[in-house]
């Protein structure tokens, strides 16, 4: 049996290519080849079909409308080359919706790091309803921004007698305050920013969560065995320099988030002049006075700002290198 055995192996490479109806090694893994070349294109081609149709076109037409005149149509009707972009550059709302937009980041990106961060230690060590506690912070991730947005309208900040804010503020003798509509002090800030830090911190959380349970505990013995003292030092020489990567992405994700601020801005302030960032000043120019020329050059203007502002705190805070 043994020799039979033996035997058949070299039988069957004998037949490689020999008879019609045998199949070798390189047709079975060729095959095998065009098998998962199939399976490939049969699951990523809907994908990649729905890419180009849903975003590069319209990236590219986009590009297009911004060197064109197209009022009231899609359809690049005169080629104006860089007037749009121009006229948009100039001294008036577009400016101005960047210096808004520079207020927000201002207080948003740092509030939301140093309360995620705060939040996620403070997680990490408790050993009691972790999991509720961390459940109770994600959640409000979870709920719409027009609906968040209505509820600080209508509920919090509604300027009344009955708003939660107001009330408040009468247990200390103070009147009522019209949260959404006083130019000076600035206090519809409050608003805004209150409402993206309530839907974006426990998301941001969870992010540096995962990242202090990637630290290993032996870094916190050996500085425990050289003296370090338990809490600001221990923070400050091991677990913040250990976060470098995941803090970086974090102030990459702010930054680009508070960029395309829309939702919360549009439902509390409309269309005033008061606090309009890029994409709602955006949205009434393209969809209101449905001048698309400008509303695609204002988009090519956010889009290319965005990717500057990225790579550049990408080089400065080395994002995606190895960690030391």
């Amino acid at each position: 049996m043994a020799a039979v055995n033996a035997v058949e192996p070299s039988g069957s490479r004998g037949r490689v290519g020999g008879s019609a109806g045998t199949i070798g090694p390189a047709g079975r893994k060729g095959r095998g080849l065009r098998g998962v070349t199939g399976a490939f294109w049969l699951f990523v081609g809907p994908f990649l079909l729905g890419l180009l149709i849903f975003v590069y076109i319209p990236i590219i037409w986009s590009v297009v409308l911004s060197f064109s005149q197209a009022q009231n149509t899609v359809t690049p009707s005169t080629w104006v080359g860089l007037a749009n972009y121009i006229d948009l550059l100039k001294p008036g709302p577009f400016l101005d919706s960047l210096i808004d937009f520079c207020i927000f980041a201002i207080f948003i990106v740092p509030l939301t790091f140093v309360l995620s961060l705060l939040l996620a230690v403070l997680l990490n060590r408790i050993r009691i309803a972790r999991a509720f506690f961390r459940s109770v912070f994600f959640i409000p991730t979870a709920c719409s921004y027009v609906v968040a947005s209505m509820i600080w309208k209508l509920s919090i900040f509604n300027g009344v007698r009955f708003g939660l804010a107001n009330t408040v503020l009468s247990w200390f003798g103070i009147d009522n305050v019209a949260w959404l509509a006083t130019p000076s002090p600035p206090l519809y800030w409050v608003a805004i920013v209150t409402a993206r830090l309530w839907l974006q911190v426990g998301f941001y959380m969870i992010l540096f969560i995962a990242g202090l349970q990637r630290i290993s505990p032996q870094l916190y013995e050996a500085a425990e065995v050289d003296g370090a003292k338990p809490g600001w030092q221990v923070f400050r020489y091991i677990t913040f320099p250990q976060l470098r990567a995941t803090s970086v992405a974090v102030l990459l994700l702010l930054f680009i988030a508070a960029f395309q601020a829309f939702d919360e801005f549009f439902n509390l302030m409309g269309n005033s002049s008061l606090a309009r960032p890029p994409l709602v000043y955006l949205y009434y120019t393209a969809l209101g006075n449905q001048d698309f020329g400008r509303g695609s050059a204002g988009a090519v203007i956010l889009a290319l700002l965005i990717m500057i502002v990225s790579l550049a705190q990408g080089k400065l805070f080395g994002f995606g290198k190895a960690a030391e």
